[in-house]
């Protein structure tokens, strides 16, 4: 019952991640707001796991710095702009996201089939979370954590420069 109900609804969510990748998207400053804050407490949340194995821990900073270097690379490749009522919107590189969503999706895929042979055993059910037990899984978290805050906060600090620069001359 549980993957009829969560495959759907994964899907949905790698959907829309997919579709935000592609063309003009609105300036919403407070969801980009949000949005850090929640990647930020997910990221500390995960970390508290790594202090129990430090092969985590090191798979999830090794990722979050791989992360934010693609954040910085992902800014320099946005291109800001206006739509035809006049909002401020960005352009993102398509196939930076859309990578990065694969590679997550393809992880996560991966190993869930590697663990479904030991779901299926009684005794490997206490054994510990099977999908975040591995330094290479968290590294693909990881990075996608560390590309959405550097991504999004960049993007915050951009487009008030963009303000600035397209604003109307003030009259004296």
């Amino acid at each position: 019952m549980f993957p009829l109900i969560m495959l759907p609804l994964m899907a949905y969510g790698v959907w829309r991640r997919v579709r935000g990748n592609f063309g003009p998207q609105p300036i919403r400053r407070k969801r980009m707001v949000a949005r850090i804050v929640i990647f930020s407490l997910v990221a500390g949340l995960i970390a508290l796991v790594g202090l129990y194995n430090v092969k985590l821990l090191e798979g999830l900073l090794g990722g979050l710095v791989g992360g934010a270097a693609l954040g910085l690379l992902g800014l320099r490749l946005t291109r800001f702009g206006r739509d035809q009522k006049g909002a401020d919107v960005y352009i993102p590189n398509p196939w930076l996201g859309v990578a990065l969503t694969a590679l997550l999706v393809g992880r996560v895929a991966w190993r869930f089939l590697v663990v479904m042979p030991q779901m299926q055993d009684p005794a490997a059910a206490y054994a510990g979370p099977p999908l975040g037990n591995s330094p290479l899984t968290l590294l693909v978290f990881g990075l996608m954590i560390g590309y959405y805050i550097t991504y999004y906060a960049g993007l915050l600090v951009h487009h008030r420069r963009f303000q600035r620069e397209h604003a109307p001359a003030a009259a004296d």
